[in-house]
Order: structure tokens, then C-alpha cells, then sequence
């Protein structure tokens, strides 16, 4: 029987891993395990922030039909997840991390606390440690193991004797053996230690979800990571030299870099993200990948773990990560949009019973709603034939299927339920304020539900610096990939019950396998 580690690390951007080429980052384990696996070069996830990229991640939908479009946004209670087809299968989904999926508010009753947070527990999971936004469980695991906390204990992510802003890349007081990943990867060894010792072991295989909060701001990392990377190295930024340039390319963009704050990224700092200057900006980059490589050596403890209990070989591992992080590019930071560096995400797949696809590089496009279906595939477990995501068997496999997808689609909804800033400032009624995303290995095409869409000529263009959606030249395109998205979404509406048709002779179910 195969046991399964699901590995999410938070806001990671697919081309900081050594593996991708990366000329600077350092992830040496990451890039040991992809020779020892299946390396997806051209993986992306279907929406962002948390809560919509994973609502995609875990339901194997696209957002047009989980319809989770903001942090707070409820899942359907109808959905079927990955952790409730792993459990009719037998298994026992454990998670350690969050999955941040709302609770449905029809499933629940009176002053129910679930109602409060948008930091629910995905449907189907069991919790072993849960980590909410406050990071309570790491800060008393601090403070149990001596470690002194401020008064108000998120204030240890300050800089050691450093003002917080400019940020000048001064580590915490804590050390690398205590990051809210090292916490997480020793309790998830903890609990192993406990599972194969007990005596079910050999008749029951696990399932753990381990979801890093790392590296997601803020932007603050110990030793030896800290200093780890010059920020005078490194390309420089992509897109527009300026904030002013960059938010002339469309009034989204206009909005959000009016929106970022400093704080969002930055513990202690205040002011607007668009005041810092460029040096700022590349001590914030060499920052971030400071926190990959850290993250890196704690998945290389976690696979020692696995190797030191003797289940490497039975175990599917699958790392991945929600959604990436602008750091800097087109004068962004965060998880928005349309750029790719938002949604390109790793993905490494390493299933021990297919050596002959391990150390193979794929670089046809995959999307995160492929992730549901291949796990359940893996593990024998059935999945609902309407979901979105396919299985990536074949890759694993070694082969590539005739019939693959030539593009990537991903969605983004900008409303803001709670204070309706977003549709004030953009004049928008609230259905109206999302966009939806083709891209292939030439062009990008974005479409708006109220605002004027976009074409990049990736061909001629690579960093979206040029938008000739109204370029007359370029008229046959839009209104190609405009027809491919229409037809897309067309084929991907909510397909639950589009496949069967009731008949004299009972209901006939075209997606039954």
C-alpha cells in the first residue's frame, strides 16, 4: 500500500528552485528529489490568494465552478475534495499546516466560531497540528523550548536590533533550527515515528498534508539564510521602471499598486509598498530566497525522516505550492493578476513504484487541478469523472498523452466582499470584478468580466511589457484566444450532472468508469 506526503509551500514561485535554472537560488534537496522524480517545468496554479488557489488544489475545479474567489469565500459543501476521496479509500488525510477553506455556512448553526475565520479545515482532514494565521503553536513551541517572545509575540519576526523599514536583511532573534517550518517538519516527524510504530503500520498506509506557511511574508529569515544571498545579484526586475509606468498598463494594476502596503510584507514597516526604491526591492528579493533555501533544508530533513523509518520506497511525495509571489516584478509584491510570476508554481512528483519517469524534466503545461486526480489515481481511490484537473499518470510514466492541453488557464477575482473598496475605486459592481487567463507558449490573453482586456506577444514580448490588445495588427489574434477562452470555459462549466440523462431504463451516466 502507498503512503502519501502532500507537501504545500506557501506563495512560492515556480522559477526560485535550482531545478528551474535559477542562477542564484540554492535548493539542493528540492533538486535531488527531482532527479529521483518527475519535475514539472510548466506548472501553474488556477487562482490566488490562499484559499482560491487551494479550494482549486483540493477539489481538482476550476474557480468558474468552486466558485471559492476570495479569502472568506465559502467551499460548497457540495464539492467533493482530495481528503474525503482519500478517506473512502481508508485512509486517514492528517494535516499539519492549514488548508484555509471557509467553512459552508449552511452546514453550520448559530454563533458557530468556524463563521469567524476564513482559516477552516478542508473537508476530510483530520488535524494534527493546526497553525492559524496568529502562529500560536510555533510561538508556544518558542517560548516551551526558552526561547523569550516580545509582548506581543508576532513581533519576533522584527529584525535583531534593526529597524524595520528600510529593510536592511538583519536576521530575527530566533535561529534556523526554529523557523515555523523546522516546528512543523518535527511535528509531522513526531506523528511518523508514532504511525509506523504502531501496529496497524503494515496493514495501513498514512496520508499527511504538510502545509509550510514559508515563504510567504513576512519577509524574515535567520541564519544562515539571511545573509545567503547578495542583492546586487540577480536579473534585474521585470516590467516597468517606475510604479507610474507600471499602473499605466491597465486601472487594475493602477489599483493594486495604489493597495500594497508595506506592512503586508514587511513586520514593523508602514508606508506604501510603491516608496520603495529599487536597492529596497533587491534586499527583499535576496530575503525571499533566503527563506526557499530554508525551506529546502527542511524538506531534506523530512526526507531523511521518511528514509529513517524505511517508507521512502513506498511513499508518494508530492511538492507543490499554492500560488507565487510578484517579489518586485512589474513593481509588485504578492500573489495577483495576471503575471506569471504569481502562478507559475514547482511541482515534483515522485511516485517509487515508476523509476523509469524519475529524473524526467515534462514541459507540456500542468495545472494544480491535476494534483487531486493524480494522487487518487495513484492510491486506487476513485475521483468525480466531472472535475477539471487530469491525472498525470502518463508523465509519471514516462510517456506524454496524445490529447494534452496546449495552454494554462487561471482565474483572479478582485472583489472585496467585505468592504466593496476594489469595485468603488474600479466603478464595478462586484460580479463584474474578476478576470480570466489563457496562456500558451506564445501568447496571454486577459480577459475582464467589466474592465478592457490584454494581449501579450510572449513570442516577442516575454516580460508583458506590451499590451496590443488594441493594436489593429494584432485584431485576428484577440479575437482567436478570446473564441479558445470562451470554448474553454464552455467545456468546463459545472459538469456534475451534465453526464447523465435519465431514460426508461434508468439513468445513464456517460462519465461512469
Amino acid at each position: 500500500m502507498l503512503n502519501v506526503l502532500l507537501i504545500t509551500a506557501d506563495q512560492w514561485r515556480g522559477d526560485c528552485l535550482g531545478a528551474a535554472g535559477h542562477p542564484h537560488v540554492k535548493t539542493p534537496n528540492i533538486d535531488a528529489l527531482a532527479r529521483q522524480a518527475v519535475y514539472f517545468k510548466n506548472h501553474f496554479c488556477q487562482a490566488a490568494p490562499c484559499s482560491p488557489a487551494r479550494a482549486c488544489l483540493y477539489t481538482g475545479l476550476y474557480q468558474m465552478t468552486n466558485r471559492v474567489v476570495r479569502n472568506g469565500t465559502p467551499l460548497d459543501a457540495r464539492h467533493d475534495t482530495i481528503a474525503l476521496a482519500a478517506r473512502r479509500a481508508g485512509y486517514d488525510p492528517t494535516l499539519f499546516g492549514y488548508t484555509d477553506q471557509s467553512v459552508d455556512p449552511r452546514t453550520v448553526s448559530g454563533d458557530d466560531p468556524w463563521l469567524r475565520t476564513y482559516e477552516g479545515i478542508l473537508p476530510g482532514m483530520s488535524v494534527r497540528v493546526r497553525v492559524p494565521e496568529d502562529h500560536g503553536p510555533w510561538l508556544s513551541w518558542l517560548e516551551k523550548g526558552g526561547r523569550k517572545l516580545p509582548e506581543r509575540g508576532q513581533d519576533v519576526w522584527l529584525p535583531d536590533g534593526a529597524p524595520a523599514d528600510p529593510p536592511s536583511g538583519t536576521p530575527p532573534h530566533y535561529g534556523a533550527e526554529e523557523t515555523e517550518t523546522a516546528f512543523l517538519v518535527g511535528e509531522f516527524l513526531r506523528w511518523l515515528d508514532e504511525v509506523e510504530a504502531s501496529p496497524a503500520a503494515t496493514a495501513r498506509p498514512w496520508f499527511a498534508h504538510v502545509s509550510f506557511i514559508r515563504p510567504h511574508p513576512p519577509f524574515i529569515v535567520p541564519e544562515p539564510y539571511a545573509s545567503m544571498y547578495d542583492p546586487a545579484e540577480g536579473p534585474a526586475f521585470r516590467g516597468a521602471a517606475s510604479p507610474d509606468e507600471a499602473a499605466a498598463v491597465h486601472p487594475f494594476l493602477a489599483y493594486s499598486i495604489d493597495k500594497q502596503d508595506k506592512a503586508d510584507f514587511i513586520w514593523g514597516a508602514e508606508g506604501k509598498v510603491r516608496d520603495w526604491d529599487e536597492a529596497t526591492r533587491r534586499r527583499i528579493r535576496a530575503t525571499y530566497w533566503g527563506m526557499v533555501s530554508e525551506v529546502d533544508a527542511q524538506i531534506g530533513r523530512m526526507i531523511d525522516g521518511l528514509k529513517a523509518q524505511g517508507v521512502w520506497d513506498n511513499t508518494l511525495v508530492v511538492l507543490t505550492s499554492d500560488h507565487g509571489e510578484m517579489m518586485g516584478d512589474h513593481q509588485l509584491f504578492s500573489k495577483l493578476g495576471f503575471y506569471d510570476q504569481s502562478f507559475h508554481i514547482p511541482l515534483v512528483v515522485r511516485d517509487p513504484r515508476k523509476e523509469a519517469g524519475h529524473g524526467r524534466v515534462v514541459e507540456a503545461f500542468t495545472e494544480s487541478v491535476d494534483v487531486m486526480p493524480t494522487v487518487l489515481e495513484a492510491i486506487g481511490a476513485g475521483y468525480p469523472g466531472w472535475i477539471d484537473g487530469r491525472p498525470l499518470t502518463a508523465f509519471l510514466d514516462g510517456e506524454t498523452p496524445a490529447d494534452w492541453r496546449d495552454a494554462v488557464h487561471w482565474e483572479y477575482d478582485f472583489r472585496e466582499v467585505a468592504s466593496g473598496a476594489a469595485e468603488a475605486a474600479l466603478g464595478l459592481p462586484i460580479d463584474a470584478s474578476g478576470m480570466a487567463v489563457i496562456r500558451d507558449a506564445d501568447v496571454k490573453y486577459v480577459h475582464f468580466s467589466g474592465l478592457p482586456p490584454l494581449l501579450f506577444d510572449l513570442a516577442d514580448d516575454p516580460n508583458e511589457t506590451r499590451n496590443v490588445a488594441d493594436d489593429p495588427a494584432y485584431a485576428s489574434v484577440r479575437l482567436h484566444y478570446a473564441e479558445k477562452m470562451l470554448a474553454w470555459r464552455a467545456r468546463h462549466l459545472d459538469k456534475r450532472l451534465t453526464g447523465i440523462e435519465l431514460t426508461e431504463d434508468g439513468p445513464v451516466d456517460a462519465r461512469a468508469s
